[in-house]
């Protein structure tokens, strides 16, 4: 029995350590593409869930794909209800997993030849160039997870004829909630649904449980893979609380409609193919699995805005660390409102210059600062929404409106350049990319943003003065063979990228220069109490 609890235990940990290791993999080879054209591909709630769908199926995750969902809302650039169609497409991408396990891993049985893709795969992350340990990953990622396979059918195998269905509830209504209780906590337990459905395919193939038991248990999972999201909500911004709390309640919706589906969908496979739930049975699973999943989202796609505005209202908004003295009541006071925007706009300048610094300087090192990034410019929407009630016709504060307007409209277009930043090998690549990404990265972690004013100038007037010569040199070492085209493009790229930050970093400070012109004595301190 230990022995088997053995297999067992490291079955289960190789297919998780597969499934990370793969999804790091994948997402590293689709690089800042994958989440561009995720955005671009979402115009509605019904687009959304099919992007969400196609880009889980593709990283093999659900988890990158709904923190791309939280990071578009949080920046802006979805809308609550097109996030949430990428959240429901997520859910059903996932069932991916369960068809690749049960064709490759229980059909073909491809366990034998993987430690031969896992030394390829090694090998690539050890020699590929550029994007291959990218594939590398993703290829040992893919053998672990057949390797886990095998282990998990070694570990069944030991335990038939001693655990049987009857060792499980009966397949009643009551069985079959206790089995979803017991989904549920496996999933809990592994902070892995896929890691679950890979279980009670080899459960079910070894005959340790039925059929019935499985399907309960994989609704279960489903419900499980929700207390990840409501632990990121924990302490998290607006659209992270509120996007969590909506894969609860889909979730639930989802698990209350396959119960309901589940002895409907096993009479008609039956009568479409009798005795296929136990000669197909891995397939039978994955089926009803993607099933009521998919069925699930169409659904509650077409009912999507009010869905969010459901969500909304169990998840009211509350001020933020950037904007707790944006309150309404100011607003009868333009003086006190504008009063009270300044030292908010200049702290969120700081910030976002800061990160921008410091992922420069850190060479990456500090991870990928797109949540971050996302956090701010929440803060900068629900400000540039706090300025657009401010009368508009108040004369003697019409100059300082403009200018705090235009502090916003420069973390916006700041936030847009780094969206859309090179990759950071690139910045260090050359020795004139590398002088001038660490000099910016000094500029942009000064303290305050206003100091660096007169620098972030010099520095732009700096790179317009080596644009054209940079550009000659590039372009001729490509030429003349000596530069590969695509390395000279991306060179070109991060050179344009790093004019186009220091300019909106350079405006920033200006138009913060020009606030605080109106407000001598308002930065950083806390604003009056209305009269």
């Amino acid at each position: 029995m230990t022995t088997t609890l053995l297999l067992l235990a490291g079955g289960l940990g190789l297919f998780l350590l597969g499934m990370v290791t793969m999804t790091e993999g994948l997402r590293g080879l689709a690089g800042d593409a994958l989440r561009r054209t995720l955005r671009r591909a979402t115009r509605s709630p019904s687009s959304g869930a099919l992007s969400g769908m196609l880009t889980t199926a593709l990283v093999q995750s659900s988890s990158v794909t709904t923190v791309a969902a939280i990071g578009f809302a949080g920046a802006g650039l979805l809308s609550f209800p097109q996030a949430l169609g990428i959240v429901f497409g997520a859910n059903a991408g996932t069932t991916a997993t369960g068809w690749m396990v049960a064709a490759l891993g229980f059909k073909l049985e491809l366990g034998a030849v993987m430690p031969a893709v896992i030394l390829f795969g090694v090998l690539l992350r050890l020699f590929g160039p550029r994007r291959w340990p990218h594939l590398g990953s993703a290829l040992c990622g893919f053998g672990l997870i057949f390797l886990g396979i095998e282990g998990l059918q070694s570990g069944m195998q030991g335990l038939s004829g001693v655990v049987t269905p009857d060792t499980f509830p009966d397949d009643t209504l009551v069985g079959r909630l206790q089995l979803v209780g017991i989904g549920a906590a496996l999933t809990v337990v592994t902070q892995s649904s896929s890691a679950g459905v890979a279980t009670a395919l080899a459960a079910m193939t070894t005959g340790t449980i039925s059929f019935h038991q499985a399907a309960a248990m994989v609704i279960g999972m489903d419900i499980g893979t929700t207390s990840t999201a409501l632990l990121a909500t924990v302490g998290a911004s607006l659209p992270a609380r509120r996007t969590g709390w909506a894969q609860v309640l889909y979730n639930l919706f989802t698990a209350a409609g396959a119960l309901l589906l589940l002895t409907p969908y096993t009479h008609f496979v039956e009568w479409l193919a009798p005795g296929s739930l136990d000669s197909d049975a891995a397939f039978s699973l994955v089926g009803f699995h993607s099933f009521y999943n998919v069925l699930g989202v169409l659904a509650v796609v077409p009912a999507a805005r009010r869905f969010a505005a459901l969500v909304e209202r169990l998840v009211p908004d509350r001020p933020g660390p950037f904007t707790q003295r944006l309150e309404k009541r100011l607003l009868v006071d333009p003086e006190l409102a504008l009063r009270a925007t300044a030292p908010s706009l200049e702290e969120l300048a700081d910030r976002t210059l800061r990160t921008v610094g410091a992922w420069v300087a850190s060479g990456g090192d500090e991870g990928d600062p797109s949540e971050q990034l996302a956090l701010l410019a929440l803060a900068v929407a629900e400000v540039e929404h706090y300025v657009q009630q401010i009368p508009a016709d108040a004369e003697p504060v019409a100059a300082r409106r403009t200018a705090a307007i235009q502090v916003v409209e420069q973390l916006r277009r700041l936030h847009e350049r780094f969206e859309g930043r090179p990759e950071r090998e690139v910045l260090l690549a050359e020795p004139r990319l590398r002088e001038w990404s660490e000099r910016l990265a000094r500029l942009s972690k000064s303290a305050p943003p206003l100091a660096s004013e007169a620098e972030l100038s010099a520095f732009r007037s700096d790179l317009a003065h080596h644009h054209d010569v940079y550009r000659r040199e590039i372009t001729r070492q490509a030429g003349e063979g000596e530069l590969p085209v695509a390395a000279a493009l991306e060179r070109l790229d991060a050179f344009r990228w790093l004019e186009r930050v220091t300019h909106h970093g350079w405006r920033l400070t200006h138009h913060l220069g020009q606030l605080q012109q109106e407000f001598p004595t308002s930065i950083g301190v806390e604003p009056p109490e209305p009269g």
